[in-house]
């Protein structure tokens, strides 16, 4: 349920009548455009909808008039849902308008129906009516405070806090809360300092200690092919994740990653929309280009004005000497079984203690497996035949010579199809390794304190 634009409407006896507030979603509105189609009704400015208001309700003249649209015994009012009539240009009816008054207040909010324009719904299923009644019931028992009846001060304190209030019970036009009617007038969040303007994606504010996680995490992409006429692939794929709880509507937080001395400069940097400036040779190092000695080696430095949710900072690719697990995997066929000999080889570089390490042998296109007859020297081995899938659990370190290696053969005598890929026919066939590493990056780069 979404709110196409709320009014706060101050008035005495029908007499100095005033748009104390108003908030308008275009992006709620634009939704609306879409839902009704040709029989979209435009909303017209808050000087009309105030006229407009005060006919339907009757405050419009104090001799009270009759009007055939609203005084007719045959038109139903379903007060407070109240109908429009915008004349002129893109006019129509606006339906259903809340209005709900108490005092000097009148309080008028229009919801988005999740309907065709030609069809009413009875309200009693409209849920957009009953969420914004709740929306209207509770700005309005903020405004009149705990007494019914604000004086002019109080009133105009509440008023200026509306902004901020609709930021948290309202965030873009979906209302997620009422305000408590007890809270102070005071306003909850810090006001923004300056021209500073909250932007409206931010719908709330830190207050407290600032806090700033910053996780660095780095992926390695590997092909090796095991021959001389397919060049094998391999690079870094790292990610920085923030979670920010900093004071301010726009504060300012710098994070820096830095290189060794004899770091692989980092490409194909994407960076979040909250990053306000980068250095441009970042941005422009790609890997699909050859790696200039010269390119930009850090340190990087990437200033922004967070968001309260965990986001990605950035991302990059980068391009390392070698991978850090080297391995070897033939396939021989012999008399409806397959032959294995794979071999894996951690390089010296490489820190030998993991989190995990295993390595998943597919079989695609055969039978589901039968016989399975394989040795490992290191580590234990699963099988799923279901699956056509064997499972090389390595552990969490290779031994000493930090090779492992894998033997026998693998018969499908099954009677059902294992799965399917069509790339991987006769003796085409692929292992991926899989291993975590904490606090050790391939790539070099580390985030600076």
């Amino acid at each position: 349920m979404s709110v196409r634009a709320l009014w706060i409407i101050t008035h005495e006896k029908g007499e100095s009548v005033a748009v104390q507030f108003s908030r308008r979603y275009p992006t709620v509105e634009h939704r609306a455009k879409f839902l009704a189609g040709s029989l979209y009704v435009t909303v017209p400015e808050d000087g009309a909808v105030l006229q407009l208001l005060l006919t339907e309700l009757g405050l419009s003249d104090p001799d009270k008039p009759y009007m055939a649209l609203r005084d007719d015994c045959f038109h139903q009012q379903h007060s407070p849902a109240l109908e429009l009539h915008v004349e002129g240009p893109g006019g129509g009816v606006l339906w259903p308008m809340l209005a709900i008054s108490q005092g000097p207040l009148i309080l008028a909010c229009l919801p988005l129906v999740d309907a065709p324009a030609e069809s009413r719904p009875p309200l009693a299923s409209l849920f957009s009516v009953s969420q914004g009644l709740t929306l209207l019931a509770g700005l309005q028992a903020f405004l009149l405070g705990s007494k019914g009846k604000p004086d002019s001060e109080g009133l105009a304190s509440r008023l200026a806090m509306m902004p901020f209030i609709l930021l948290q019970v309202c965030p873009l036009g979906t209302p997620l809360d009422i305000p408590q009617p007890g809270a102070s007038t005071a306003p909850a969040v810090p006001t923004p300092a300056g021209t500073q303007k909250q932007p409206a994606w931010k719908t709330g504010l830190h207050r407290g200690r600032a806090v700033v996680n910053v996780a660095l995490t780095e992926m390695v992409r590997s092909m090796q092919y095991g021959n001389q006429s397919r060049q094998d692939l391999w690079d870094v794929y790292g990610t920085v994740t923030c979670k920010c709880e900093v004071e301010g509507v726009l504060p300012n937080v710098t994070v820096t990653l830095t290189l060794p001395p004899n770091g692989s400069p980092l490409l194909d940097v994407q960076v979040h929309p909250c990053v306000s400036s980068l250095d441009a040779s970042i941005l422009t190092a790609t890997s699909v280009e050859d790696c200039d000695s010269s390119a930009f080696s850090g340190p990087y430095k990437f200033p922004f004005s967070p968001p309260l949710e965990p986001f990605r900072l950035c991302s990059y690719t980068s391009q390392v000497p070698v991978p850090p697990i080297l391995g070897t995997y033939q396939l021989k066929e012999e008399d409806n079984q397959l032959c294995l000999t794979v071999s894996l080889k951690l390089h010296e570089s490489v820190k030998n203690g993991f989190e995990y390490c295993e390595a998943h042998l597919p079989f695609f296109n055969r039978n589901q497996m039968g016989n399975v007859n394989v040795k490992v020297t290191s580590g234990q081995l699963d099988v799923s035949k279901e699956k056509n899938l064997l499972v090389w659990v390595i552990g969490q370190k290779f031994p000493k010579s930090r090779e492992v290696s894998l033997e026998g053969a693998v018969g499908f005598s099954g009677q059902l199809p294992g799965p399917t890929d069509p790339l991987c026919t006769d003796l085409t066939a692929y292992i991926k390794v899989r291993f975590f590493l904490s606090c050790v990056y391939i790539g070099g780069a580390t985030i600076a304190k």
